[in-house]
């Protein structure tokens, strides 16, 4: 079994480095990733096999926050992951470097419909 194929909502929430949480959808293809939110981006790959999976993803703003800060704001954040899935779910753990701070992550992705 590997990572199913198909469009995911994402709920990712920052546990340590700095506060924050996003929304938003991502889809999972043979390896690639792709997504984003009102704000943000997002691309990279990922291998996977017997329920863990591993890889990296950039973030990248595309739209500015009008009266907010964004703590990826401004800046292209590349991160690793690594974590497990299921038929119909994913979970993520990683850290990413913004600056010279170290964000630590946790995802989670429910699969919306399968590719």
């Amino acid at each position: 079994m590997t990572v199913t194929n198909g469009l995911y909502s994402i709920r990712i929430e920052m546990t340590e480095g700095g506060h924050g949480h996003a929304s938003g959808i991502i889809v999972l293809r043979d390896g690639t990733i792709a997504g984003g939110d009102s704000y943000f981006y997002y691309t990279g790959s990922y291998t996977a096999g017997g329920g863990k999976w591993r890889g990296e993803l950039t973030t990248t703003e595309h739209t500015k926050a009008a009266g907010m800060l964004p703590l990826f704001g401004g800046r292209e954040v590349t991160c690793g992951f690594t974590g497990s899935y299921g038929a119909d779910s994913a979970t993520a753990n990683g850290t990413a470097l913004v600056g010279k701070t170290s964000v630590m992550f946790e995802a989670k992705l429910t699969l919306q419909s399968a590719m």
